[in-house]
């Protein structure tokens, strides 16, 4: 079977070491060494690394202990939220260069549709390097690139040549390059997906290719229906430019665990306000408040609760959180606490694109 014509052309673009490249960006000192984005040495988790510490084995959501550990002349440095999203701003300019079809997935990466782009490129190759070489000379950072047919394919092919790289992968060899493909390798099947896969004799594209949809349904459920598609190159999701924010949050990891409720109601508090300045700031309202706790153990659970009326300021919801600490008592010592507001007033359609064949 082959795939058939009109085909989008999607670029994912995902930056390299993000946090890290941008810490190293403004601070000389730091360039060529580990380095660390959150954490510490004896605290914390890392959220970021840059590619001196990826090669001692460090990685984002590693305990800062584990970190040191594993590269003990690791820097730490702490995270500059409010920069990266200032980077991220100018990076997204120079997308909108190119089309104005841009969905963020987070500060440091992006689909593109460029099926029709502002420049009359024919090339989306062409076009995702255009762009990889203005982000270094406008900003200093390198970015990595994926081009493909769909998003679920530009974004695996993104990885593929990291860092500093792209990967094309034309419509004539998506078929062959799933089947290929390791099935750990497939966006959105973590670890233990792949773990059962394994078990279940599915290594790689052509395993699963081979399973039918009612075997894959009973094996995975929901999800069986979206690998029988992706592995023969179907995957209809649109880039969306407007994407309707699910939820708003604020939370904070201490640090020392804490153990009393009253002390916790005061950290609340203070997320409480945090959380106001957002919503305030969004010019969103929430129906649904959830209280998010993290333990020392490092397991979490959320208490929520929906009102029948849009929460906006700590007056409205922190009653509320209030009620669901003390709903149930806590299993262990508490490392985070969060809260967000969802079911916001924000819903909207998004809109329906319409795209035209070009030669990829």
């Amino acid at each position: 079977m082959e795939l058939q014509p009109p085909y989008r052309k999607i670029i994912h673009v995902d930056m390299d070491a993000f946090y890290a490249s941008v810490e190293q960006l403004d601070n000389p000192e730091l360039r060529g060494k580990p380095v660390a984005v959150g954490g510490s040495e004896v605290r914390g988790v890392v959220s970021a690394a840059s590619y001196e510490a990826r090669k001692f084995g460090v990685k984002s959501a590693m305990s800062g202990v584990l970190a040191k550990k594993k590269c003990p002349h690791l820097i730490f440095v702490k995270p500059r939220y409010a920069r990266y999203k200032e980077i991220s701003s100018k990076i997204r300019e120079i997308f909108y260069d190119y089309t104005d079809l841009v969905e963020p997935l987070s500060l440091d990466e992006a689909y593109l549709d460029v099926t029709e782009n502002k420049k009359g490129n024919p090339s989306a190759s062409l076009i995702a390097q255009e762009i990889r070489d203005r982000i270094w000379e406008e900003l200093e950072l390198r970015a990595s690139a994926g081009i493909s047919i769909n998003k679920f394919i530009a974004k695996v092919a993104s990885d593929i040549n990291k860092p500093n790289g792209q990967k094309t992968i034309k419509p004539n060899e998506v078929l062959d390059f799933l089947e290929e493909l390791p099935v750990g390798k497939f966006y959105g099947v973590g670890k233990v997906t792949a773990a059962k896969m394994h078990n279940h004799g599915i290594f790689n594209g052509l395993d699963l290719k081979n399973r039918t949809l009612e075997d894959l349904v009973s094996l995975f459920g929901k999800s069986g229906k979206h690998y029988y598609n992706i592995v023969r190159g179907i995957h209809n999701s649109e880039v969306k430019p407007d994407r309707v924010r699910k939820s708003i949050a604020a939370e904070r990891t201490f640090n020392e665990n804490l153990s009393s409720e009253i002390y916790m109601l005061k950290k609340l508090e203070l997320i409480a306000e945090e959380l106001e300045r957002r919503m305030m700031h969004s010019k969103t309202k929430g129906k649904t408040v959830t209280l998010k706790i993290k333990y020392s153990d490092f397991t979490q659970q959320t208490r929520s609760k929906t009102v029948g009326n849009y929460l906006q300021k700590k007056e409205e919801f922190y009653p509320l959180i209030k009620d669901l600490l003390m709903q149930d008592h806590l299993k262990n010592s508490v490392r985070l606490l969060g809260i967000s507001l969802s079911n916001l007033d924000t819903e909207k359609k998004d809109p329906i694109w319409v795209q035209l064949q070009f030669e990829f």
